[in-house]
């Protein structure tokens, strides 16, 4: 089955960096689009960054020009190289891909790793 494990996560202060790493099994990875979505607390989760399986990526716009999402397809991991972090990044981090079964897309996500960027 589909699987995704995120690690990377912690607290930080305003302005540091972090490097979230998420790893994919049960999926052909290097076919796959894979995302990064975050939730803060009392938000609805958001779509941070994505990456194609051409390489092609795409951002939010609160983190254009911090953030940087890369793919090992080699490893089945897909990266979140986080920089200049404001408090506002605050929140759990998400790996999500989703897969075609039976004629219909499931979207999966992984456990969520914790970010906590202090002011």
């Amino acid at each position: 089955q589909v699987q995704l494990v995120e690690s990377g996560g912690g607290l930080v202060q305003a302005g540091g960096s972090l490097r979230l790493s998420c790893l994919a099994s049960g999926i052909i990875f290097s076919s796959n689009t894979m995302n990064w979505y975050r939730q803060a607390p009392g938000k609805q989760r958001e779509l941070v960054a994505s990456i194609a399986s051409s390489g092609s990526t795409d951002y939010a716009n609160s983190v254009k020009g911090r953030f940087t999402i890369s793919r090992d397809n080699a490893k089945s991991t897909v990266y979140l190289q986080m920089n200049s972090l404001k408090p506002d990044d605050t929140g759990v981090y998400y790996c999500n891909t989703k897969q075609r079964v039976r004629g219909n897309w499931i979207n999966y996500y992984g456990q969520g790793t914790q970010v906590t960027v202090s002011s």
